[in-house]
């Protein structure tokens, strides 16, 4: 090892002889960085940055930390150092990019210029008044600018946020490099094995493959030669023929119903095989159905090379080392062969600024990233995701495949900025036949109908859905039904926990089966991703997705004459639909004449064409793309306001956990546990969460409805219900019938 007499890590040990020589940590973390950043060609600018990244530790200061001194920012000085090695204009312009990645290293990265303190500007002004750093260091390290500048190609419309994007992805490869080089030196002093290794996709690919196979004969072995089931194998077949194509883009526009979810997973399979791909990621939008994929995926292929990341487990609030739990670690790094996420997770990492979201980012390069219902991307951050995407398949290696029953017009030039999406990236067989072929309903418009008018129809219906646009509309026309007298009678509703939805799902789909009265009401969560064939649906006005998506749940798999199979739209005259679903439904509104057919891919077309053009600039609502700038004197990036501004879900409700099974039960005893890893509880928790609005939560606390398991150590992190006659298996959770409880709680 190399003689310094610097440091970069301390053991318990006076002598220091086992301790971390700096030199060693940065060349270490240099190597491991450049080979994270070769996918995507710019393995000299990661190597550069890792060189320098720990510079601010070559000073008597820091090292007097190691041995119990006040702490000392250690991440400026080599912003500062790496600016003053360019040579060149253009130089100039790259180590200011990785200035930003060295500064944010602990913190996250900053914003150029901010009044909040912490921005790069006013660090590296303070800085030039600190403790010189030991000039020792250009003879230890000797660092390079040869290459730094990637041979990417740049579209001069983007230019700027190309380059915040690769800051991005630059610092993701020197955090994950130094959280690796750091462990590794502690797993070896104190003599543990850093347990995450997960086998490769490229050794893995056959077998994957193999498995799949053999999943879907056995598959196809059980299901009725139907003429949808015909269509399933075809499309199927079809997909995978198309596997060889090249790396990019490809639209996958198969109606709900056809089989999407295996299809592009077979492609994703054989086309990784056929480029040496290093992994797959497949992105669902809701986190209610994600642990259904994710199970659907674990029967075919094992549990060794799947990794389950969603966002609501994610936020550990005590950031402390927790070096040996493996899942937190693997969420953080994606380095699994097979990935199911969801669009939260993934979008919001890739406009992340923390090392704790940014570290997995270099792992997305050279991957298969399955889009499960690209439609669903809020409108107000579309711009700036249809961007990340394009980079990702422009300059990272990526394969993108925008699956969709509703192909949303994301394509250029009609979209600006948007995609390259041509007719011979389509995998589908003639996606245009198939929407009529897998047509199974008619379209009716109800006109206004209230809760009466609705009820009635559902009495003269055994079998039939009613979905509307709220949990309170849906509670308080289930009640409506139940006074009527209604009977088979359920109600879904997100006030259930998933793990009793489920049940609830699964004791509808035997009724349906079995010929029994089924008259179910629910909110839009039925729409995605879960699997129900009704004779007759009645949907709350909406979009023309949602419409489809509604459509999607009746005469499923055909069995019925599509005459017979009706879908009624109603407006709920006492239930107007919130804010974003108006302005949907105000664009369906506006094309629905121009088209005879409105489940045709044309009349998709339109439709989002309209909700695109009428949103206008709301398609980047904070404005996001305006936050990365250049110009003469170099860059001007606001990392860290676009990471707080980039929020995919604005709804802010708050968790409640339902511990009515053994389960969950079970679960909320370990946190009693020392050295719990309350990432891995919430996780388990998931099944038995419900969300409310924050204040109704703040009150069933108040009101000792609510407790916080294991308050000391986890704070409000965990808020159990106590009173078990809130949570009924009909309607789920009835926050706001707490306080009426509250008295009959204090008259027994």
């Amino acid at each position: 090892a190399m003689f310094s007499m610097y440091f970069a890590h301390s053991t318990e040990n006076p002598s220091r002889e086992d301790w971390q020589k700096l030199p060693e940590h940065l060349v270490g973390v240099a190597e491991l960085a450049e080979a994270f950043a070769r996918a995507f060609k710019a393995g000299p600018a990661a190597h550069l940055t890792g060189l320098l990244h720990d510079l601010g530790k070559y000073t008597q200061e820091f090292q007097a930390r190691l041995t119990g001194g006040k702490r000392v920012d250690h991440s400026t000085a080599g912003a500062f150092e790496i600016q003053r090695l360019a040579t060149t204009k253009d130089q100039m312009l790259f180590t200011e990019i990785l200035a930003y990645a060295i500064a944010g290293h602990h913190a996250g990265l900053p914003d150029k210029i901010g009044s909040a303190g912490g921005s790069l500007t006013d660090r590296l002004n303070s800085f030039a008044s600190r403790e010189p750093l030991d000039p020792i260091w250009r003879k230890e390290i000797h660092p390079q600018t040869d290459g730094i500048i990637p041979s990417m190609t740049f579209d001069p419309t983007k230019f700027a946020f190309q380059l915040g994007f690769l800051g991005r992805m630059i610092f993701s490869c020197l955090v994950d490099a130094d959280f690796r080089d750091t462990e590794q030196f502690y797993a070896k002093a104190e003599g543990w094995q850093a347990d995450r290794t997960w086998p490769k996709l490229a050794d893995q690919a056959d077998t994957l493959i193999t498995k799949f196979d053999a999943h879907m004969a056995v598959k196809q072995a059980q299901a009725a030669s139907t003429p949808v089931n015909q269509l399933r194998r075809n499309i199927l077949t079809h997909v995978r023929n198309k596997a060889s194509a090249s790396p990019g883009f490809f639209t996958l526009t198969v109606p709900t119903g056809g089989g999407k979810t295996l299809a592009s997973l077979a492609f994703a399979l054989d086309h990784a095989k056929h480029h040496g791909m290093d992994r797959i990621i497949y992105a669902i939008p809701f986190t209610a159905i994600i642990d259904q994929t994710a199970s659907v995926f674990r029967e075919i292929f094992g549990s060794d090379v799947l990794l389950e990341h969603h966002s609501a487990i994610e936020e550990d609030k005590n950031e402390q080392r927790e070096s040996r739990d493996k899942l937190k670690l693997a969420m953080e790094d994606w380095a699994a062969p097979i990935i199911v996420t969801t669009n939260v997770q993934l979008f919001e990492s890739l406009f992340a600024n923390r090392p704790s979201r940014c570290r997995k980012l270099h792992n997305i390069a050279n991957s298969v990233i399955i889009l499960d219902e690209a439609q669903t991307i809020p409108l107000a951050l579309l711009r700036p995701c249809v961007a990340a995407l394009d980079e990702l398949a422009r300059n990272y290696g990526a394969s993108i495949i925008l699956c969709t029953a509703t192909q949303p017009a994301l394509s250029a030039p009609e979209f600006e900025g948007g995609l390259p999406l041509t007719p011979d990236r389509e995998l589908a067989p003639d996606p245009h036949h198939l929407a009529r072929a897998l047509q199974r309903v008619r379209i009716r418009h109800g006109g206004d109908m209230g809760d009466s008018a609705l009820v009635a129809a559902l009495a003269a219906q055994e079998q039939g859905l009613v979905i509307v646009n709220s949990r309170a509309h849906a509670l308080n026309l289930y009640r409506n039904a139940q006074e009527a007298g209604l009977n088979g009678l359920v109600h879904l509703t997100t006030r259930q926990y998933a793990a009793h939805r489920r049940a609830i799902l699964s004791g509808v789909r035997k009724s349906l089966s079995g010929g029994l009265p089924c008259r179910m009401i629910a909110t839009s969560l039925v729409e995605t991703g879960v699997d129900l064939d009704f004779p007759r649906v009645w949907r709350a006005e909406a979009g023309l997705d949602q419409v489809a998506q509604a459509a999607g749940r009746c005469n499923r798999e055909g069995k019925l004459d599509r005459d017979d199979s009706i879908v009624t739209l109603f407006r709920a005259p006492d239930n107007p639909p919130p804010h974003e679903v108006r302005q949907l439904a105000e664009a369906f509104g506006r094309m629905a004449e121009k088209h005879a057919d409105l489940m045709s891919l044309d009349a998709m077309r339109d439709y989002f064409s309209e909700v695109y053009w009428a949103k206008g600039a709301g398609l980047d609502a904070k404005g996001v793309m305006a936050k990365f700038r250049t110009d003469s004197t170099g860059t001007d990036f606001a990392y860290r306001t676009v990471a707080e501004d980039f929020r995919m879900i604005e709804n802010g409700l708050a968790p409640v956990i339902i511990a009515r099974d053994r389960t969950a039960v079970d679960v909320l005893k370990k946190l009693t546990n020392p050295g719990v890893s309350p990432g891995g509880v919430a996780r388990a928790l998931q099944p038995y969460v419900v969300l409310v609005p924050p204040k109704a939560r703040i009150l069933l606390h108040k009101n000792g409805h609510v407790a916080f398991a294991a308050e000391k150590d986890f704070g409000d992190q965990f808020a159990v219900l106590q009173t078990p006659g809130l949570y009924t298996d009909e309607t789920g959770l009835l926050w706001e019938d707490a306080d009426y409880l509250g008295l009959e709680k204090s008259m027994f």
